[in-house]
């Protein structure tokens, strides 16, 4: 039996930041009895466009976990991003998988997270056994066809005709739960739908209803949803720090507007909470591992100016001539400045820029030093504009003899004839046969 304090100190770490909790009290029993939680995040991993720098939002609330001492399973969901509107190709899927976890495992690396309990599985490794499929027949025998589309409508892309793939696709993340054999699942309060479809069909099975956790969704960086498919809304994680300061200055971001932002959410999201991490690691604050942040790659610096105040969480670096910097203790208050245009975009985005520069330089790193990893991300996301390989075939010249009368002996054809020869010999005359074709002969 673990401590009221020790519980409440881990639930408030699984917890923090969260936009919504179903089913906290099953998580707080776990924890009462000294048991670690078992957590599912997969429909982001689906393997069909290149992970950008919104997965940190979800990847710094799951560092959060591991500190908790939660076993986390990723599922890697090669059989998902099939059923998605055919996004993947199966005959690249399995090597955008393996792009996935290495990319994953360099980020968790470089926060400086341990990854003893952190656990991949791919979802063919076990949604194509029978057991499984069965679950899922009985599955379709129990759901109606209002339920699966109502359930899918905010993560399964509408279109006129929805393929068959869509209605599956929320009854699949359900039985996920009980087949990865976890306590809850983890993601984004857009899945709320299909979270509370799970916790409505899975007892019908005869299986335990699982707790859900759900992240905010953040803006991308031209205002809407971050998307693998809108160059301009996302930077990539191997984008160079001169590409990711372009897209920064390029960014959305009205003075006093704080709705729609994509800087001032990922502010609040991902470099703020990891600030805090790195503030509570250099305190000895380190939960559930005495070994968090021992392996950590780059810079583990907090996002804050070495002459901080004390509480500080996030600093604002200003030109001197344009004034002192901004030191926040809390987003709250980082946000209030911006409304109330005291925090100019200006002002806002170096900072922004240098914090995420910053984040991803470790990242790039282990990529340029594993050729193992660039050879999988060359076949798993080919470059569209690449020129093929090796030199381009000669076409080979084909040989047309001219037309009587034609060429370079057309002189010698037409010459007079000598008078000293008869006429008979060695004289030639051209007759029409059947065809239409000219020929030569002798007489």
């Amino acid at each position: 039996m673990a401590s009221p304090e020790e519980v409440e100190q881990k639930y408030e770490l699984i917890t923090r930041g969260l936009k919504e909790v179903l089913g906290g009290d099953a998580i707080k029993a776990i924890l009462t009895e000294g048991r670690s939680p078992k957590c599912y995040w997969g429909k982001c991993t689906a393997p069909t466009g290149k992970p950008h720098i919104g997965y940190f939002v979800a990847l710094t609330k799951i560092a959060d976990f591991l500190r908790a001492g939660v076993t986390v399973k990723i599922l890697l969901a090669d059989i998902h991003a099939f059923l998605d509107n055919l996004k993947a190709p199966l005959d690249v899927v399995s090597y955008r998988t393996k792009y996935y976890e290495f990319l994953l495992r360099a980020v968790f690396t470089s926060l400086g997270i341990p990854t003893s309990k952190l656990i991949f599985v791919e979802g063919s490794s076990y949604q194509l056994t029978k057991e499984y499929n069965l679950d899922n027949y009985r599955l379709c025998a129990t759901v109606t066809e209002h339920d699966a589309k109502k359930a899918g409508a905010e993560v399964v892309k509408q279109v006129d005709s929805p393929l068959l793939s869509g209605l599956l696709y929320p009854g699949l993340q359900a039985l996920d739960e009980q087949y990865l054999d976890v306590d809850f699942q983890f993601g984004g309060v857009d899945q709320r739908k299909i979270f509370t479809f799970a916790e409505l069909y899975l007892p019908r099975l005869g299986y335990a209803k699982r707790s859900h956790l759900m992240n905010p969704m953040v803006p991308g960086l031209t205002g809407g949803k971050m998307s693998s498919s809108d160059p301009k809304s996302k930077i990539d994680f191997l984008d160079p720090p001169e590409e990711v300061r372009k897209k920064i200055k390029n960014a959305f971001c009205e003075e006093g507007n704080i709705t729609e932002n994509g800087l001032l959410a990922f502010i609040e999201t991902v470099l703020i909470p990891i600030s805090e991490m790195r503030l509570e690691r250099m305190r000895g604050e380190t939960v559930a591992d005495d070994e968090e942040g021992k392996g950590a790659s780059g810079s583990q610096k907090p996002f804050i100016a070495d002459d901080a105040p004390e509480g500080t969480v996030f600093t604002i670096k200003r030109n001197p001539k344009w004034g002192a910097p901004s030191h926040y203790k809390s987003y709250k208050e980082l946000e209030n400045d911006f409304a109330e245009k005291k925090l100019h975009p200006s002002d806002l985005k170096p900072s922004v820029a240098d914090a995420i520069v910053s984040l991803l330089e470790p990242i790039r790193k282990a990529f340029l030093e594993s050729e193992e990893w660039q050879n999988v991300e060359r076949t798993a996301y080919p470059d569209p504009n690449a020129k093929p390989e090796g030199k381009k075939k000669k076409k080979e010249k084909v040989y047309h003899p001219p037309p009587p009368g034609k060429g370079k002996n057309a002189n010698a054809t037409n010459a007079p004839a000598d008078p000293n020869i008869p006429a008979t010999e060695g004289a030639t005359s051209a007759v029409v046969n059947v065809d239409g074709v000219k020929e030569a002969t002798s007489s």
